[in-house]
């Protein structure tokens, strides 16, 4: 597990609590800039002066406030709003949430089993894990919570709202879902020891591996390791196509997602990161070797695929080793770093860099566009019309592209499924059914008619 100075990088949040506690007190200790010219303003002044302006008003909220004021919980909502006004997935978390992100990360822990971000107030479902209480009750990307218990989220931030729907095995909680189109509506959930299988396998009777990665955690690779042994074990080595899923799949670390992207590529790149500054670029390359070499590769994506699982895809596409199926990913092209910042303090997550497919090419904000656009359901002109994309676009203070890239336009997909269709999966049935009749080969070149 890659290590950096003790920091790791998340796919998905220093020193401002000593400069705030001092503003608490006056900033006696600070030496002050000379006067601000309102002319030429010296930034650092100008800083000065807004952190003065702080100490006033904690002086003034701890005196005249109409009850007493928990000091610290103002400060760290102080430090939250500071982090959350630069990006969507910067922030600060306390001692308690850091040892509850780390756990996540670890694969283990207990809720219900759901990808959130926060947007206008409430909590946005990415994603809903497999087989989670979450995803038993009908949970959807896209959903917003807008109350637990029947209180309502608005007011709270996202760190706090995750701890509520967190707690111990077999305990019980309601929320409160609005969903486009409907009413809000209640769902009860019991909450259950979340044990993250990142990774499952099938093989069907015609020798088409199927791989469904639902997160990217510790335990992701080693477990992918195995379901690629398994099905090497049981089709001599060389199945007749793989596919590999990662709808509805929201992240994770980036160490993962280039492990899993290394397994299947031979040398050449992964992905690039940069930071802040030109020179802080670090590029990832895959090893010599992959598995499964001259399969032919399905890479199944949607609106619920972000973040590290969007690395994989943009990987695969790139370099020509995957077809990609489905509809346009989530679109979140930055790395969050997370900082420990001493004993009982916590850690900052902070955005420090955005990611580059091998192509250099960025998805923040855009997404990844798949070979062929195949539906889950059937839509009319009309319904399509009416569809709200879900991305990472929409969220509030997102970072833009770059490149001034845009998001692509709703657009018609180039398949749907027919209406005699009465399966349960139909990108995953027409994924295979490209495998089996050679319509997806192994160097990713579509055959089509025409």
């Amino acid at each position: 597990m890659k290590e950096v100075l003790n920091m790791r990088s998340l796919l998905m949040g220093t020193g401002v609590g000593l400069v705030l506690g001092a503003a608490a007190v006056g900033l006696s200790s600070l030496a002050w800039p000379q006067e601000v010219n309102s002319s030429n303003p010296d930034p650092r002044a100008v800083t000065y002066q807004q952190l003065e302006l702080f100490a006033e008003i904690l002086a003034r909220t701890r005196q005249d406030y109409v009850t007493e004021i928990d000091e610290p919980k103002a400060i760290e909502a102080a430090i939250n709003g500071m982090l959350t006004s630069l990006d969507p997935h910067s922030g600060y978390l306390n001692a308690d949430d850091f040892k509850s992100m780390q756990v996540q990360t670890s694969g283990e822990y207990g809720g219900l089993g759901i990808e959130v971000t926060m947007e206008d107030g409430f909590v946005k479902v990415i994603s809903p894990m497999d087989d989670s209480p979450a995803s038993r009750a009908g949970i959807e990307p896209g959903d917003l919570i807008t109350a637990i218990d029947g209180r309502p989220i608005m007011g709270q931030t996202l760190n706090d709202a995750v701890k509520e729907m967190r707690g111990e095995k077999g305990s019980s909680l309601t929320i409160t879902i609005l969903r486009e189109g409907q009413d809000p509506f209640d769902v009860s959930l019991t909450r259950e020891v979340i044990q993250q299988k990142s990774v499952t396998w099938s093989l069907d009777d015609n020798d088409i591996g199927y791989v469904r990665i639902s997160t990217f955690n510790e335990r992701t690779t080693p477990l992918l390791e195995a379901a690629i042994a398994g099905i090497s074990d049981k089709t001599g080595g060389h199945p007749r196509g793989l596919i590999i899923d990662l709808r509805n799949d929201g992240g994770g670390l980036l160490d993962q997602a280039i492990s899993v992207s290394d397994m299947f590529l031979s040398g050449g790149e992964v992905v690039s990161t940069q930071g802040r500054r030109a020179a802080d670029i670090e590029r990832y390359n895959a090893h010599a070797g992959e598995v499964f070499k001259g399969v032919p590769m399905v890479v199944l994506i949607n609106g619920g695929t972000a973040s590290a699982s969007e690395i994989v895809a943009g990987a695969l596409q790139d370099r020509r080793r995957a077809t990609i199926i489905g509809t346009t990913s989530f679109g979140k092209g930055s790395v969050q770093t997370v900082i420990p910042l001493g004993a009982d303090r916590g850690a900052l997550r902070l955005t420090t860099a955005r990611y580059y497919t091998p192509a250099g090419r960025s998805i923040q904000a855009t997404g990844i566009e798949p070979d062929i656009s195949i539906t889950q359901s059937r839509l009319t002109e009309e319904e399509l019309a009416k569809i709200k994309r879900f991305s990472e676009a929409d969220l509030p203070h997102a970072l833009e592209n770059e490149d001034g890239a845009k998001r692509a336009a709703l657009s018609m997909p180039d398949e749907q499924p027919p209406e005699t269709y009465k399966g349960e999966d139909y990108q995953l049935d027409r994924a295979k059914q490209m495998l089996k009749d050679g319509t997806v080969t192994a160097s990713a070149e579509l055959k089509r008619a025409g």
